[in-house]
This record gives structure tokens, C-alpha cells and sequence, in this order.
């Protein structure tokens, strides 16, 4: 049977060693170029999720608009506090955070969408979010074990994309 813990000694030691790589140690069982690739495309889809909420937030008209602009507008301020919580895994992992809006559509998994039709806009929202939640749904799988803290982030970030999603369902069924 394998030790459970390594002696302590030889944590310390490795501990002293390579201090400029902050909380990735030996231990880190993931490919961090590929993880930080990862997440920086899953904060590309935030961020456009973001700018998606926000545009349907303030075009929304119709009798039906304002309850669903009330959601886009609740929707965009959680996708931005995911981006947030990206970006600072990112950075804890060594990385850089790319907001270079130039690429940001290249690099998100979700599209923009500029509809102007309420209905529209709700489906597009609803496709976004599951998008999100496929591709987290497999991010979480890759990562397995080999880096829990960010599959546990994104964990969390999943339960909200699925929240999200059954809201805009929730919105398209009521439309009238």
C-alpha cells in the first residue's frame, strides 16, 4: 500500500523549491499549459456572455421585455463574477488572463448575438448556456483528479450555467 503523505521533510524541502511557481507544486497533476489554455477560453466565453446579457438587457422591448431583460441583466453580473473567478485562477496557476478583445470571438465557445427580437434573444441565450454547460461538462471530465481546485471552480460555475439555462427555458415558455 502506497504512504499516505510524503515525510515531512521532503515537503519542506520541495516546499523551498521552485517557491517562484506559487501554489503549483510537484503534486499538480494536470498539464498546466494546456489547463491555462483551457481557462482562458472559458473566459472568453464568459466575458462574451457578458456583452450578450448586457445587449439584449437594454434592447428588450415588447410586453414580454421586462422580465427577461430583468434576467439578462441578473445573467450578465454572474457570468462577469465567473470571468472574475477564471481570471484569478489563471493568475494563481501563473498564468495571464487574455481580455484582448481582438480575439475574445476566436477564443469563446459561445457566440454573440445582436437579435432584436425578444424570442430570439432568449434562444440564442438558451443555445449559449448550453454550450457553457457541455463544454464545462467536459473540462470537469479532463481535469479529473489532476487539478481539484479548478475543477471544483468550475463546478460551481456549471451549476449556474444550468440555472441559467432552465431560466431561459422558463422565459420561452412564457412568452405570450
Amino acid at each position: 500500500m502506497k504512504e499516505f503523505l510524503t515525510d515531512v521533510e521532503t515537503l519542506r524541502k520541495r516546499a523551498r523549491e521552485n517557491m517562484d511557481k506559487g501554489s503549483v507544486t510537484d503534486a499538480y497533476g494536470a498539464d498546466l499549459e494546456r489547463v491555462l489554455y483551457v481557462l482562458n477560453q472559458a473566459l472568453a466565453t464568459e466575458l462574451v456572455c457578458v456583452l450578450r446579457y448586457k445587449r439584449h438587457y437594454y434592447t428588450a422591448k415588447g410586453i414580454d421585455a421586462q422580465p427577461a431583460a430583468d434576467e439578462f441583466l441578473q445573467h450578465a453580473g454572474e457570468e462577469e463574477g465567473h470571468a472574475n473567478q477564471i481570471a484569478a485562477r489563471i493568475s494563481q496557476l501563473g498564468g495571464e488572463p487574455d481580455f484582448n478583445p481582438e480575439t475574445l470571438l476566436e477564443r469563446s465557445h459561445s457566440e454573440y448575438n445582436s437579435s432584436t427580437k425578444l424570442k430570439k434573444m432568449i434562444q440564442e441565450d438558451l443555445v449559449a448556456e448550453r454550450v457553457a454547460i457541455a463544454s464545462y461538462t467536459e473540462i470537469i471530465a479532463w481535469l479529473g483528479d489532476g487539478d481539484p481546485t479548478t475543477r471544483r471552480m468550475l463546478e460551481e460555475i456549471l451549476a449556474v450555467e444550468e440555472e441559467h439555462a432552465e431560466d431561459m427555458l422558463d422565459l420561452l415558455g412564457g412568452l405570450t
